[in-house]
C-alpha cells in the first residue's frame, strides 16, 4: 500500500512543488546576498541588460558582470533541476515523510535563529554595559574600544562570528524551547524595574535587549505555532468541516494565502538596496542612543527568518494535508505503513501533547 501511495502522480507533483518552493526561497535569499553584498549582477539584471524583460537598461553591464550573471542564472536552474530529480529519486517517501523532512529543516533554521539572538543579545549587552561604565579600559586598548563603538566593526567581528557559531549550537542542542526565550524576556524586563526603582540606574541597552528578544520570540515562534495549529483561525465554518474539507481548506490557505504573503514580505524588503530589510542590514543601522545595543539592523533580518521558515512550514503543512486527501480514509498512517508525523526534532516546549492530537483526530 505504501508503494502505491508513494508513486501516486498527485503525490509526486505535490512533493516536487513543495520542495521547489523551499529551494526557490533559499536561492532568493542567497541571490540577494550575492547581488547586494558581493556586487554580482544576478539573473534579473542580466535579463534586463539583454532586453528579455522589456527595453534594455541604459546602464550596460561589463563583460565580466555578464559572465557572472550567466553563471548565477545557470547555477540556479541546475539547483532547481536537481531538486526535482531528488524528489523523483526519493519517490518512495510518503507525503507525510516528505512533510516531516521540511518540518525538521524549518525547526533547525529557527534553532539557529534562537541561538543567534541569545548569544548576540548577551554579548552585545555586556559590551554596551562595559563601554558605559568604562570597564573595557581595563581589558582592551583604547583603539579597540573606539572600534567597538562603530556599528560595522561590532557587526562583522562580534555579531557575525556568533551568528556562524549558532549553526553549530543548533546541531548540538536540539531540545530547546521558546519558553526559555520568553523567560529571558521576563527577566530582562524585571532587571529594568529592579535597577530603576531600587538602584536608580537605567541605560538604553536594557530596553534594547527586551525589544530584541521580544521581537525574536514573536517572529521565530510563528513556524512552530503553525505546526501545532496554534494560529488564530476563524472556526465558524472550519469547525464543522469534515477531515477532507479541512485538508482542502488548509491546502488552499497555504498555497494562495500563506506562501504568497511571505513572498510579498521578502520581495518588498529585499527587492532593492534601499528597501526596508536590505537597507538596515547593509548599513548596520543602530538606534539613536549611542550607548545602546547595536542590534537594530538584525531586527530587520528577523522578518527574513520569519518569512523563510513560514514558507518552509507552509510547504510542509501543504504536504501533510495532501496526505489526508490521498491516503485511504479508512486507514491510519500506521495501518498504511507510513510513520506518523513526529515532533522529535522540535523544541520540547513546542510539541503537541498526545491529548491534543487525540481531540483533533
Amino acid at each position: 500500500m505504501t508503494d502505491n501511495l508513494s508513486i501516486h502522480p498527485v503525490s509526486t507533483f505535490s512533493k516536487t512543488l513543495a520542495y521547489l518552493m523551499v529551494c526557490s526561497v533559499l536561492l532568493y535569499i542567497f541571490n540577494n546576498y550575492l547581488v547586494y553584498w558581493q556586487g554580482l549582477p544576478g539573473p534579473y539584471n542580466l535579463l534586463v541588460h539583454l532586453g528579455w524583460l522589456g527595453e534594455a537598461s541604459s546602464a550596460a553591464l561589463a563583460d565580466e558582470k555578464i559572465n557572472h550573471g550567466w553563471m548565477q542564472l545557470v547555477g540556479y536552474i541546475i539547483v532547481l533541476f536537481f531538486t526535482a530529480v531528488f524528489v523523483i529519486k526519493t519517490n518512495s517517501l510518503s507525503l507525510r515523510q516528505a512533510s516531516e523532512r521540511l518540518q525538521i529543516l524549518a525547526a533547525y533554521l529557527v534553532r539557529v535563529a534562537f541561538w543567534a539572538v541569545m548569544l548576540i543579545g548577551f554579548v552585545d549587552m555586556l559590551i554596551s554595559f562595559m563601554r558605559i561604565e568604562k570597564f573595557l579600559e581595563f581589558w582592551i586598548s583604547n583603539e579597540l574600544i573606539v572600534q567597538l563603538g562603530r556599528p560595522s566593526f561590532r557587526g562583522i567581528y562580534v555579531h557575525y562570528p556568533l551568528l556562524i557559531s549558532s549553526f553549530v549550537f543548533a546541531l548540538i542542542f536540539r531540545k530547546i524551547s521558546f519558553s526559555w526565550l520568553a523567560l529571558m524576556v521576563v527577566l530582562s524586563e524585571f532587571q529594568i524595574v529592579l535597577t530603576r526603582f531600587v538602584f536608580s540606574y537605567e541605560q538604553a541597552f536594557q530596553g534594547d535587549l527586551v525589544r530584541f528578544w521580544y521581537a525574536a520570540l514573536f517572529l521565530f515562534a510563528s513556524a512552530y505555532t503553525l505546526i501545532n495549529e496554534g494560529h488564530v483561525r476563524v472556526d465558524v465554518l472550519y469547525a464543522g468541516f469534515s477531515r477532507v474539507k479541512k485538508a482542502t481548506a488548509n491546502i488552499v490557505g497555504s498555497l494562495f494565502l500563506g506562501i504568497p504573503l511571505c513572498w510579498v514580505i521578502l520581495m518588498h524588503g529585499l527587492g532593492g538596496k534601499g528597501n526596508s530589510i536590505n537597507s538596515p542590514l547593509l548599513s548596520f543601522e543602530i538606534s539613536q542612543s549611542g550607548y545602546g545595543m547595536y542590534v537594530k539592523y538584525l531586527m530587520a533580518g528577523f522578518l527574513v527568518v520569519f518569512a523563510v521558515t513560514m514558507i518552509i512550514q507552509f510547504s510542509s503543512y501543504f504536504l501533510r494535508n495532501m496526505a489526508e486527501l490521498i491516503e485511504p480514509e479508512n486507514k491510519s498512517p500506521d495501518e498504511a505503513g507510513i510513520p506518523p508525523l513526529t515532533d522529535a526534532a522540535l523544541p520540547e516546549g513546542m510539541r503537541k501533547n498526545s491529548a491534543t492530537q487525540k481531540r483533533e483526530s
